[in-house]
């Protein structure tokens, strides 16, 4: 009897749940997914996730997997190093982190301003934290428009072929376009390299619009 496959935990409106899966649709890897929202079935995911986080693979053998970065490794060795998405040393390899690092960054602090803004009552918000938040979100978009503008004539962000710097970059880009939302006008080689991204067949197939969070 064959073992069921991995169980993929979290919602395609989480760009870190949806890098997971676009990860493991690409390398042909199957995988269950259980739609569950952090807010909404927070107590389920804890089962599995202490910290009631998501993404959470569980797999065949019950083993429980947290935090994308993570995971995202442990499918590279799955796959092996002639299929792995993350280039395996040298220079591409921290290429492909340095990128990740940026998008992953801009990610963090865009959850941080709409965390603000939906959670902490206007009066009492922040404006130097939300400031210092955008100049780092746009910071790092910038230093993300730089490279794709050198790479004009490349399909792809490091090398010849599609990386987890892709998949990184697009998911994160996309989910900060549309959770903030951030104007992608002023970044127009990013926003032409996420929009090629999006239109390859396993994006489309793990996405979700963001659905912002309600206030209990």
């Amino acid at each position: 009897m064959n073992a069921a496959p991995p169980t993929l935990i979290g919602m395609y409106d989480s760009s870190y749940t949806r890098r997971v899966a676009i990860t493991m649709d690409l390398l042909g890897l199957p995988f269950a997914h259980r739609a569950w929202s952090v807010g909404r079935d927070f107590d389920r995911i804890r089962a599995y996730n202490p910290l009631g986080r998501v993404p959470v693979l569980v797999l065949e053998d019950g083993e429980v997997l947290v935090e994308s970065a993570m995971i995202l490794d442990h499918l590279d060795q799955v796959a092996g190093p002639q299929r792995a998405l993350l280039p395996p040393s040298g220079a591409a390899r921290r290429q492909a982190q340095a990128l990740i690092a940026l998008a992953t960054g801009a990610m963090d602090k865009a959850v941080l301003i709409v965390l603000e803004r939906i959670f902490r009552p206007e009066a009492m918000r922040s404006e130097a934290f939300l400031a210092r938040c955008h100049a780092q979100v746009h910071g790092a978009l910038a230093a993300l428009e730089r490279h794709c503008a050198a790479r004009s004539g490349h399909a792809w962000l490091v090398g010849e072929a599609l990386t987890q710097a892709d998949i990184s970059v697009a998911c994160f880009t996309t989910h900060l376009r549309e959770a903030v939302p951030w104007d992608l006008r002023p970044y127009p080689a990013l926003a032409a390299h996420v929009a090629r991204c999006e239109a390859l067949d396993a994006f489309r197939r793990h996405y979700l619009p963001f659905d912002a969070p309600v206030v209990a």
